[in-house]
């Protein structure tokens, strides 16, 4: 199918994008990929009077370490992911984004599209909960912060306002003795996620888990903290039985959604064993 008729414009800069999308007010949208929103327009299930392509703005073409942070622009390509720098900083990113559609996907998507189009079935959305990512807005009034805990509101919703832009966002680099580990299941290769999980474990001097993140995708409308699992773990020793008895906690709340890929009941045991099994991997890299 052919998308409905709309405007185009294209923005050399982020504050002739942000003056574009003032001029056209909540019904523009913004093209940097397009790999999730032209599909949609192409089905008619998003109507946008006007596109704002940003592909010239290179001033946000760019994945820097600030710090502790991973920084990525707004036309940093998920591509970018899996990159030596990537690798070398958080190696978690780089092991996710191969299961994030394919090459030529890879290549042309963004980062921050991925994030702003809040898909809870895709990868990147349960990386920035899991990591504490930071999302960088711009907007009319200036840039603000917002964590990936608060950005992610429901199916495709997010804290963008109109008017605004995700411009950056912002992953940490873990920490010495963090270990890490994402797995996923997919019908095929390059589908969205049954279930994904990120897990970060960091080991303490005792030789305890001094700090735990498990987030979990497409089990609910948005990525989700397993809180009951992380509890179980801090302060404990590693091994099967309290790695299987998170697993258990993890999911002992969970109600994820049935469609034609999967029941509810699959989702939510898929869920356990992929916690148990990210849970121990993350503990065993923690450990070397």
């Amino acid at each position: 199918m052919k998308p409905p008729v709309f405007e185009y414009e294209r923005a050399q800069t982020l504050d002739e994008a942000l003056s574009l999308l003032g001029r056209y007010g909540p019904d523009a949208k913004v093209l940097a990929g397009g790999q999730s929103l032209i599909p949609v327009m192409k089905l008619r299930l998003a109507r946008p009077a006007a596109l704002i392509d940003i592909n010239r703005a290179r001033e946000m073409a760019y994945v820097r370490k600030e710090g502790g942070h991973l920084a990525f622009g707004a036309l940093a390509r998920l591509s970018d992911l899996e990159t030596q720098a990537v690798r070398a900083h958080c190696p978690i990113l780089a092991a996710a984004a191969r299961h994030i559609g394919h090459a030529a996907i890879r290549h042309r998507g963004t980062v921050c599209g991925s994030l702003a189009h809040a898909d809870p079935a895709a990868e990147l959305p349960v990386l920035a909960v899991a990591l504490e990512a930071e999302m960088r807005v711009a907007g009319p009034a200036g840039w603000r912060s917002v964590s990936a805990a608060d950005f992610f509101r429901s199916y495709f919703t997010t804290a963008i306002q109109p008017g605004e832009i995700l411009a950056e966002a912002r992953f940490p680099v873990p920490g010495p003795g963090t270990g890490w580990s994402f797995d996923e299941l997919a019908r095929r290769h390059g589908d969205f996620a049954l279930v994904s999980v990120a897990c970060l474990l960091e080991a303490g001097r005792d030789g305890r888990i001094a700090r735990a993140r498990i987030a979990l995708g497409s089990v609910a409308e948005r990525p989700i903290r397993a809180s009951e699992a992380e509890a179980l773990l801090v302060g404990a020793e590693g091994g099967p039985t309290r790695f299987e008895s998170a697993a258990r906690a993890a999911v002992a709340s969970l109600d994820p959604p049935t469609d034609v890929h999967g029941s509810g009941a699959y989702r939510r045991r898929l869920a356990q064993v992929l916690v148990e099994r990210c849970v121990a991997e993350a503990w065993g890299r923690a450990r070397s």
